[in-house]
């Protein structure tokens, strides 16, 4: 079902929800240009999105939203009290907020497989979005939201922080005129500890949760406990991975930092396996992978989730310059010159970023109703969720093979490589010989069709978009 015909088919049959305006309204009008805004979500992030909102100057908190009763009774709760909650209605819904035509916009933080769709729904109604990272749980949706953002006008802002870091920005400014030697590889690591979920019985889902709208679009055979509230990032139906769950942050400044006028990779392989927990979590816990852009930049990536004793916290971006010269640092730089083991300060002058942080900037956009000001707008979220998905995508289709058989045809790649192994090898305590890591293809990606070609690419291309529920079907580029 359309939002439009579902809206409809609900008055019908008494759900008091009236179909609203499609088209965005324009800037903030009226209250002082107070901003209403909805917060779909409530765990975890959606915590952060609630303080973060409230702590900026007349935003008022309209309405949070939540399939599970207790968590929705358990924050209307915390928000007792609170002035700039103090009108706030508490939804299951998503639909039911967005149909409210004094609504000005929505917070996402949702879990990823409604990402997505709620962007796209926003934008049709008009609403503005801040949408949690990664903006798309596959590649198709996140082409519909670009194309959705573009249609309807509004402002829509990725939640990668670091793109209102004016320091980040201007190491990236510097890096695109000139002013540094050019890039070579744009490293990231999302390397946190985290330990095994276990493994949950199917079961009937808990009478307090809406179990239809927490699937919303995903099809998933049956209801366990490790799905909610948390380790749905996990799974692929609901998740990315930690690659593209932390490591969205990542990707994003490691993309940002290739030249500006490359969009998507054209080759990448990815590397890993899920070691030691013996869980029922099917994305790796430990992952290398490498994507080369049509002008011979590369991104590679590290994910090393498995603790032990020693364990080396690694959440961050390094940068490898062609001069042999090796950056490092967030917001604040240091640069190892050719053939050097000392850090030295690395002067550069801040970027252009939208002020007031990640949550003061969006707001500052929406009273503009300027989608410009956005810090990492839509396009920009695509592009770097779609690095992440393209190395996903390799993995999943990866075939198992013993460490001493897995060979790159890039030194520096293989270099990396070794040395995420020997992490896994020294620290872990996985053994040579019987270690087998999943291998995937070199996958073949044509940066303007968002399609896979050559080898593989008939499994690569059902791995575009994911099965959806009826009822909760991504539109058409074409027809959002």
């Amino acid at each position: 079902m359309q939002r439009r015909s579902f809206l409809a088919a609900s008055a019908a049959a008494g759900g008091g929800l009236i179909l609203a305006g499609t088209r965005a309204s324009g800037a903030v009008q009226g209250a002082n240009d107070r901003v209403r805004i909805a917060v779909a979500g409530l765990n975890g992030r959606g915590n952060a999105h609630l303080s973060g909102f409230m702590g900026q100057d007349n935003v008022e908190i309209a309405y949070v939203i939540d399939p599970d009763a207790n968590v929705l009774a358990k924050t209307l709760k915390k928000l007792e009290g609170k002035e700039a909650a103090k009108n706030v209605k508490g939804v299951a819904d998503v639909r039911e907020a967005l149909d409210d035509p004094t609504l000005d916009a929505i917070s996402v933080a949702t879990p990823n497989h409604w990402h997505s769709l709620i962007t796209i729904w926003a934008c049709q109604a008009g609403k503005h979005v801040y949408v949690e990272k990664p903006m798309s749980h596959d590649i198709a949706e996140g082409r519909v939201a670009v194309e959705a953002q573009k249609k309807y006008g509004v402002v829509v802002q990725h939640g990668t922080q670091r793109r209102s870091d004016s320091g980040v920005a201007g190491l990236h400014e510097a890096l695109h005129a000139g002013k540094l030697p050019r890039l070579k590889i744009a490293y990231g690591y999302c390397c946190k500890p985290r330990g095994s979920i276990g493994t949950a019985k199917p079961e009937n889902p808990p009478k307090n949760l809406d179990w239809n709208l927490w699937q919303g679009p995903a099809v998933i055979d049956e209801y366990h406990d490790n799905l909610v509230h948390y380790d749905w990032h996990w799974f692929w139906e609901t998740g990315n991975g930690d690659l593209n769950n932390q490591g969205t942050h990542q990707l994003d400044v490691a993309r940002w930092a290739i030249d500006p006028d490359q969009t998507h990779p054209v080759r990448t392989t990815a590397v890993g396996g899920r070691f030691k927990w013996d869980d029922q979590g099917e994305t790796p816990n430990t992952m290398f992978s490498v994507a080369e852009y049509p002008n011979g930049q590369m991104v590679m990536f590290d994910v090393r989730n498995v603790n032990y004793k020693g364990y080396e916290h690694q959440v961050y971006n390094e940068y490898y310059l062609e001069d042999g010269s090796r950056i490092v640092g967030e917001g604040n730089y240091k640069i190892y010159r050719p053939g050097s083991d000392k850090a030295e300060p690395l002067k550069i002058e801040r970027g252009a970023v939208t002020p007031g942080g990640n949550w003061g900037s969006f707001i500052r956009a929406v009273r503009a109703n300027d989608p410009n000001m956005a810090n990492g707008n839509a396009l920009e979220a695509h592009y770097g969720c779609v690095l992440g998905h393209v190395m996903n995508n390799s993995y999943r289709l990866g075939e198992p093979a013993p460490v001493e058989k897995i060979e790159f045809a890039n030194s520096d790649a293989t270099e990396h490589f070794e040395r995420l192994h020997a992490i896994m090898r020294d620290g872990v305590g996985l053994a040579d010989a019987d270690t087998q890591y999943t291998v995937g293809p070199m996958l073949q990606f044509d940066p303007d069709t968002e399609r896979f070609t050559g080898e593989r690419a008939e499994e690569a291309n059902r791995l575009l978009q994911d099965p959806q529920r009826k009822g909760f079907e991504i539109p058409a580029a074409d027809a959002v």
